[in-house]
This record gives structure tokens, C-alpha cells and sequence, in this order.
């Protein structure tokens, strides 16, 4: 090959890769990521919004993580993620990030389909879980132990229920503890002497809610506020959202992101 033709060869793949880099840098400025951490209650839900917002959105791609309430606040002060999940209110040092309400869930109750129990007093769950009442013979069932499931120190779950059902009173230290409502619910859907607490929304065919002082956990109660053991879902920011952050709140608050989540047993803000 002569030095000209070498010369214009060169040129030619130079030109190629230059067009290349600059295809290549347009569609990395069209793409965005949106990271989203914290709940694990809140988790399973925003990755069925995520998944309808992506058919619609191709060049926006959500990342759902969990970690928990308060491991999302955390990482929310500290800017690593674009959105926190939280399944409990905020406390006063932490009020400094924007709270955006999603929707309302409640948290049932939850024994395996053979337990006999359909209703129990709300003092009645706190004695389970403080460690007062041990024996479901205690609560006119069968002689034997009972297998209470709590979650973990941290959780959002934990803190609305200790809030809402514990009040005053702790949690028993020799009770159970699992890191997700996924797992309370397969032990309890595996363990006839088992009872736990999850999200609404999780609960199936394979557990049994208990209605609480004659009052079921559904939809209808909650919304009304006859149904007691209800908590927030919220998203959380740290200052105002960029603006494909923007865009994926507002297909949550919109009419089809509120109807995704009614559909999967939670109750909408609108």
C-alpha cells in the first residue's frame, strides 16, 4: 500500500470511530437511571409501577433496591440514590427530606389457612407480641407454643407496628425475627402455629389475615378508618428531583400508577 493510499485509509477509520464515540455519546445523554432504595414493603410494588413506566419510557431505566426504611433515609441524606422508599412516618430529625405520600397500607395480621382464629382484640396481639401470651391455648385454640414472626430493628414495618399495635410496650426479644415481609409470610404459610405481621397487599391464599376487634383488614375499611393498623408509603427526596426523577413520581400519582397500586391491594392517595 503507498503512503497516500495508507494515509487515507487511516483518515477513514479515524472519521468511523469519531462518528462512533459521537453515536454513542448522543444515546448515553438520551438514557437515564433512576435509583430507588429503602422499604422492603414498599419494594414489590414500586418494581410492578417501574415495570409499566419502563414499556412507556424506554430511555428512562428504574433500579429498585431494598435495604430497608431507614437504610433508604439514610442513603437519600446522603444523595447515593434518586428516590427512598419509606413504609413508616419520618421522624422529626429526618423531616429535613421531601416526603411524597404514594398511597396507604395496611398491615394484616397473618396466621396459616388450618389456624381456626378469625378475630383477635388488638391487646391480644400486643400480649403475643410482648412475650405475655405464649400458648395458643391461651387464645381458645390448641395446647401448644406459639411461633411469632417479627421483622428486623430498622424496618418500616417493624416501626409502624410497634407504633400502631405495640404502643408502650416492646417487642419480646425471644421472638422470631426476619428481615422481609416475603419471609414472615412463608414462614407463616409453612407453620400451622405460626402468626406474623405484613403488608396488605402481600396477603393470599396462602396466609389467612385476622380481622382485628371484629374489623378485617380490605380496602374498604381502610379507607374509611375503621381498620386501625395503616401505615404510609411515601417516596423521599433530598431536594427537588431531576427531571426524569420527576417524571416517574408523577406516573405513580397519576390515574394508571394509582390504579397499578389499588389493583395489588393497597389504597391510593387519589
Amino acid at each position: 500500500m503507498s503512503k497516500a493510499a495508507f494515509f487515507i485509509f487511516l483518515s477513514f477509520v479515524t472519521l468511523l470511530s469519531s462518528c462512533s464515540i459521537n453515536d454513542n455519546s448522543e444515546i448515553a445523554k438520551k438514557k437515564h437511571t433512576i435509583t430507588i432504595a429503602g422499604s422492603t414493603s414498599v419494594m414489590p410494588f414500586v418494581e410492578k409501577l417501574s415495570e409499566h413506566f419502563m414499556v412507556d419510557n424506554p430511555n428512562i431505566i428504574v433500579n429498585v433496591q431494598s435495604g430497608g426504611s431507614t437504610a433508604g433515609i439514610q442513603a437519600c441524606f446522603n444523595k447515593t440514590i434518586d428516590i427512598g422508599m419509606s413504609s413508616r412516618e419520618l421522624k422529626e430529625e429526618e423531616r429535613a427530606l421531601k416526603e411524597i405520600l404514594i398511597c396507604y397500607d395496611g398491615i394484616s395480621i397473618v396466621v396459616h389457612p388450618k389456624n381456626p382464629i378469625k378475630d383477635l382484640p388488638l391487646t391480644k396481639i400486643r400480649a403475643i407480641f410482648s412475650g405475655k401470651i405464649k400458648n395458643w391455648k391461651e387464645l381458645g385454640w390448641i395446647d401448644r407454643k406459639i411461633d411469632a414472626i417479627t421483622r428486623e430493628e430498622g424496618s418500616g414495618t417493624r416501626g409502624a407496628f410497634e407504633e400502631l399495635v405495640m404502643k408502650n410496650e416492646e417487642i419480646d426479644d425471644a421472638i422470631m425475627v426476619q428481615d422481609s415481609n416475603g419471609s414472615v409470610k412463608e414462614i407463616v404459610a409453612t407453620d400451622p402455629y405460626a402468626i406474623g405481621y405484613i403488608s396488605l397487599g402481600l396477603v393470599d391464599e396462602r396466609v389467612k389475615g385476622l380481622a382485628i376487634d371484629g374489623i378485617h383488614a380490605n380496602i374498604q375499611n381502610i379507607t374509611s378508618r375503621r381498620y386501625k393498623i395503616v401505615r404510609p408509603f411515601l417516596f423521599l427526596t433530598n431536594g427537588a428531583p431531576k427531571e426524569h426523577v420527576q417524571t416517574f413520581i408523577d406516573f405513580v400519582l397519576s390515574k394508571q400508577g394509582q390504579d397499578i397500586l389499588r389493583k395489588e391491594g393497597l389504597v391510593g392517595v387519589r
